[in-house]
């Protein structure tokens, strides 16, 4: 079967080169992930003039919410895979299929997830120790911005779909097109009508869910065009679950890392801790490009796979691992260089000034490693080895753990405390990440073909 561009259409591979195919799939998927923090962003902007109170609501809800929805990226991932080995078999009506299961799959999960929030909100914001001027607050959020939550999954799910169909330009447009209207709606709720905090959760849902049904649309019509069932299936659910369920055990143990991290800054004193926060922001906007890189090998690797071509999936793996090791590199050398004036964006206080500093120094040497890292996982996951993931991802949580524990009860205080918790984070967890992933990738077990 002839490769396709990312709006779908056939190609010769001798016009398209790989180079050019792994950004036109990365550039468009970075723009939308990065569409999705200005969600935040915003948010904050805009409830931040009601008042420090209001905004400690929104901070702590806005943890709830993207936890439950970040434990959910399976949706996308695991439709992504499946999605891009059956169009690269030449089984299009199948791809859409899968498609559509992932809409039903991401609608139910996100229901049972709504009410599930709605009804414990005030549990769940007592249980992580919000004072008691906050918790109406954060409450508020949570249950106005509940309803949005099947928008959301459906989002994930529907971006995993048209990703493995090679097409990451029509997420950005929704994502951008998303973020526009929350930030209209948020203003207007919060300031204009006076719905405080509840008028963010509100706006939110209303964004989420509109871009669901966008995104919902574009997944349906190809499969009304291809003619693929638009009704869910329960073998495509079941299915769905069990393909996803290793993807969020790999999900969780990547989260646990990322807490445990957080764990260890704050045992560390209140510099390592404020200097934390800069430094995870510099390594999540990091991440997003390597992310990006990752995005374009599952849907690549799942296709040549799905094609049957070991061949090129060889080649592919190849050229993305360069792609991924050299991203790495210049973003290392922009985090190194410039970690000084990053860290005057953030704070006036010069002591968590040079923590930072330093600790983006550990961080410039790591990312050559990480974005190997992220390039196998992507394409591992686009293979649909999701259960070796899952294996390997708590191998190296438990890898990672006993360093961890070291540092917070051996490390000083202050600018020596965090760059040796971003030694134990950026270095010994994602080199143990790269070597379970690297002896995978270097073997065959992982090389599936069919769709």
């Amino acid at each position: 079967m002839a490769k396709r561009s990312p709006d779908g259409h056939p190609v010769s591979s001798g016009v398209v080169s790989l180079d050019r195919q792994i950004l036109a799939l990365a550039v468009p998927a970075l723009g939308a992930l990065v569409a999705e923090p200005l969600f935040v962003l915003v948010d904050s902007a805009v409830v931040g003039q009601l008042g420090t109170v209001q905004l400690g609501g929104l901070a702590l809800a806005g943890t709830v919410l993207s936890t439950a929805v970040g434990l959910c990226v399976f949706l996308a991932y695991a439709t992504t895979a499946g999605v891009a080995r059956a169009l690269g078999a030449g089984r299009r009506a199948q791809a859409a299929r899968l498609g559509v299961d992932g809409l039903w799959l991401g609608a139910a999960l996100g229901t049972l997830l709504a009410v599930a929030l709605w009804t414990t909100a005030p549990t769940l914001v007592t249980a992580l120790g919000a004072p008691a001027h906050v918790v109406p607050h954060a409450v508020a959020y949570l249950r106005w911005s509940a309803p949005g939550l099947p928008g959301m999954l459906v989002v994930l799910a529907a971006t995993g779909a048209l990703r493995g169909m090679l097409d990451t330009r029509t997420p950005l447009r929704v994502a951008a097109g998303g973020a526009v209207l929350n930030a209209v709606l948020s203003v207007v709720l919060v300031l204009g009508v006076g719905m405080g905090v509840a008028g963010s959760g509100l706006g939110t849902a209303v964004a989420q869910l509109l871009m669901g049904a966008v995104l919902a649309r574009a997944v349906l019509r190809d499969a009304r065009t291809l003619g693929a069932a638009r009704r869910p299936s329960t073998v495509g659910l079941l299915s769905g679950l069990r393909s996803g369920g290793p993807l969020l055990a790999r999900t969780g143990s990547l989260r646990l890392a990322v807490l445990l991290a957080a764990w260890v800054a704050a045992g560390l004193g209140a510099v390592a801790l404020a200097g934390h926060q800069v430094v995870g922001a510099v390594w999540g906007l990091c991440a997003f490009a390597l992310d990006a890189l990752a995005i374009a090998a599952q849907a690549l690797v799942g296709h040549e796979l799905g094609a049957g071509d070991l061949r090129a999936t060889r080649a592919t793996l190849s050229r993305l691992l360069q792609w991924g090791v050299g991203a790495g590199a210049v973003l290392g050398i922009v985090a190194g260089a410039g970690g000084w004036w990053l860290a005057t964006l953030f704070t006036d206080d010069p002591d968590v000034r040079r923590a930072v500093a330093a600790a983006l120094v550990v961080v410039a040497v790591s990312l050559p490693v990480a974005g190997w890292v992220f390039v196998l996982d992507g394409v591992l996951i686009g293979a649909g080895d999701g259960r070796y993931l899952a294996v390997v991802g708590m191998v190296t949580l438990l890898a990672y753990a006993p360093v961890a524990l070291a540092v917070r009860s051996a490390a000083p205080t202050g600018a020596a405390g965090l760059v040796w918790t971003w030694a134990a984070f950026a270095g010994v967890f994602m080199l143990a990440r790269a070597v379970t992933t690297g002896l995978r990738a270097a073997g065959t077990g992982w090389m599936r073909t069919g769709a």
